[in-house]
């Protein structure tokens, strides 16, 4: 039986990897919480690895957030990722682990990547300026993973998921993601019988997003695919691999979708004064696909099990 530590169990992207984890059984699964394990702190980690016999480790801990809290707090950002990442890499080395999936971010691809983005468009660009000193620690993971695996012949891999959302995502009305927002405020506006809601910009951009659950099921397909078949179709230095659905729609699409999968029978309006953003953010999958993966949830059944979700536990989701 393997021992696996998922890092940042707590988290969307966590928890969801322990739950399909547990469900396929034969894995004995470490988890620690923040109090039992400071994964800044690089004795404690280090210790943590010396006194359990790890086989696997998902590397899904991170400092996140939206567009205002990485304006407000970007030394925070840089410095938080890099040294969970620092410490969880260079640890599971030191005590001979072999396997190690990092879990990066769309967002480390120029902001006026060519669509959709193939994963050799890294480092050929400017980031987006509101996100870079996050972009800059998941970029230094990949290249980490790849270092050591150069090195010390290990086996490193990383994957960089496009826009996700699903159950234990963050409702927060202010720091919140699009998807959870958007049910949110739908649901509130449903309960109180709102005639209209508002949504910001033209609804013309396109955006893909990804159930949380597929993206557990690629990431275990990812750690333990063969790797004599992985290195055939990636790089030394470019081993990164886009997770995504490799479809995407236009916002107002998306919004459609939400009031419909919530209930709401209202009137929805687009602020055309409010911005849009990035005209377009597709991720291109090709090389997961040559590895056999490809998402199963679409994006109607997977809000509609987000929502229900939400209803279940309104208590419990961090806002």
């Amino acid at each position: 039986m393997k021992t696996v530590f998922v890092a940042g169990h707590k988290g969307m992207v966590g928890s969801a990897i322990v739950r399909h984890l547990e469900k396929l059984g034969g894995y004995r699964v470490l988890t620690r919480s923040r109090n039992e394990l400071d994964l800044l702190n690089q004795a404690d980690v280090n210790r943590f690895f010396e006194e359990n016999n790890i086989d696997q480790v998902y590397l899904a801990a991170a400092k996140v957030g939206g567009i205002v809290a990485n304006n407000t707090y970007p030394a925070e950002f840089i410095y938080q990722n890099l040294t969970i990442q620092n410490n969880i890499i260079h640890s599971a080395h030191l005590n001979d682990v072999q396997d190690l999936l990092f879990l990066g971010s769309s967002c480390i691809y120029p902001k006026l990547a060519q669509q959709p983005m193939r994963e050799d468009s890294l480092l050929t660009g400017t980031l987006e300026e509101t996100n870079e000193p996050y972009a800059i620690a998941k970029i230094a993971g990949i290249k980490m993973c790849e270092s050591y695996n150069r090195q010390y012949g290990r086996n490193y891999r990383s994957v960089m998921p496009t826009n996700l959302y699903g159950e234990n995502d963050n409702f927060h009305p202010q720091n919140s993601h699009v998807i959870p927002a958007l049910l949110r405020r739908f649901h509130e506006a449903k309960l109180n019988g709102d005639s209209k809601v508002v949504a910001w910009g033209s609804g013309k951009p396109m955006r893909e997003f990804l159930h949380v659950d597929d993206m557990a099921e690629a990431s275990i397909y990812v750690m333990n695919f063969d790797q004599d078949t992985y290195q055939e179709n990636t790089q030394a230095m470019l081993s990164h691999i886009n997770v995504g659905t490799g479809l995407d729609c236009t916002i107002r699409e998306l919004v459609e979708t939400v009031s419909r999968v919530v209930g709401f029978e209202g009137e929805i309006e687009f602020d055309s004064n409010k911005p849009d953003g990035t005209p377009r953010k597709l991720m291109d999958v090709s090389r997961l696909k040559d590895l056999g993966w490809e998402a199963k949830t679409s994006l109607e059944d997977g809000l509609t099990m987000t929502y229900q979700w939400f209803l279940d536990n309104q208590g419990s989701y961090r806002g």
